[in-house]
């Protein structure tokens, strides 16, 4: 007795869709994909022998990042204008009004002086009583 056999189907996987896909899942990973190093000033802070590491907290802080050209960024937002008033409204805007919160200036090493003391006035005007300075652990003398 002869069986017939049935006529097998050729399966194919279709390259195009899974292409597509591939495609897909790359646009998702490259708009999900955030770049924060790439928005801040480039700082190179001052060095310092003395001085106490900051405390870790879960509570919100301000950081005001001076650049060589004395432009001012507050949280990473780069402020247009860099003068006192811009200053102190970038301040009281992020601050939402909270003078208590714990402020640090990160000044770059060949900024001018009157940039940090402008950013001192700032924070001065609008009652910020914890202020730090930013600085970086100097490297022993051989």
């Amino acid at each position: 007795m002869k069986f017939r056999r049935k006529p097998r189907e050729n399966v194919e996987i279709g390259l195009a869709p899974l292409i597509d896909v591939v495609f897909i899942l790359l646009l998702f990973f490259v708009v999900t994909t955030t770049f924060t190093r790439e928005t801040q000033l480039k700082v190179d802070l001052p060095e310092a022998v003395t001085g106490t590491p900051p405390e870790q907290t879960e509570i919100k802080q301000l950081e005001v990042l001076i650049a060589v050209d004395g432009t001012f960024s507050v949280n990473g937002k780069e402020l247009l204008k860099s003068d006192l008033n811009s200053l102190m409204n970038a301040l009281q805007k992020e601050s939402d009004g909270d003078t208590s919160l714990p402020l640090s200036i990160s000044a770059d090493a060949k900024t001018e002086h009157q940039a940090v003391v402008t950013a001192m006035d700032a924070a001065g005007k609008l009652g910020f009583a914890h202020l730090r300075i930013t600085t970086v652990e100097a490297e022993a003398a051989p």
